[in-house]
């Protein structure tokens, strides 16, 4: 399991976007922030509300010179089926499967929740050199928030230390 400060691990998983199938490689996000949002099944019922969140804000996190990459263990086929019933095929970001199941259970997100191996609700933020920089796990029956994340994503780009509830524009502590 990787833990904040350390390299979070390359690796490469079949993705669907915009119509399209193809392979997303961790490293060749370097340069830029990355949001992994994890979540355990397609047409189940936080999920949607979540995947439509980040979507809601994706202009927001590519202001911020982030990249939002979801994942599940379902395949590409569930993701387009997926995108199509619930979004109208608009989806401005990558759903990528974990089909195998591999980087779930690498990660230490993996629950038998639904009957089955799925990943928990969890939130990995990298910084541009590939570092891990924060991660929340939670149970599944919590949605995440959207605005939590792009928060921390900004608070970590200050370089600073960033007092509770700190936002975009707050003076940041001095030590």
């Amino acid at each position: 399991m990787v833990k904040v400060g350390q390299q979070f691990p390359d690796f490469t998983l079949h993705g669907y976007c915009g119509g399209e199938t193809r392979d997303y490689t961790i490293s060749k996000y370097k340069g830029r922030w990355l949001v992994l949002f994890f979540y355990p099944l397609d047409f189940t019922f936080v999920c949607p509300t979540e995947v439509k969140g980040f979507n809601d804000h994706f202009d927001e996190f590519q202001k911020a010179k982030a990249d939002i990459l979801g994942v599940s263990v379902d395949s590409v086929h569930s993701h387009n089926a997926w995108v199509m019933h619930e979004f109208g095929g608009k989806l401005n970001y990558p759903l990528l499967s974990d089909f195998n199941k591999e980087i779930t259970e690498l990660l230490g997100i993996d629950t038998t929740d639904s009957g089955g191996l799925v990943a928990l609700r969890a939130t990995f933020i990298v910084d541009p050199k590939g570092i891990l920089r924060y991660m929340v796990v939670s149970d599944n029956n919590v949605g995440r928030s959207v605005s939590e994340t792009l928060r921390v994503v900004k608070a970590l780009q200050t370089g600073g230390l960033c007092p509770v509830d700190w936002k975009p524009g707050e003076k940041l502590l001095k030590k």
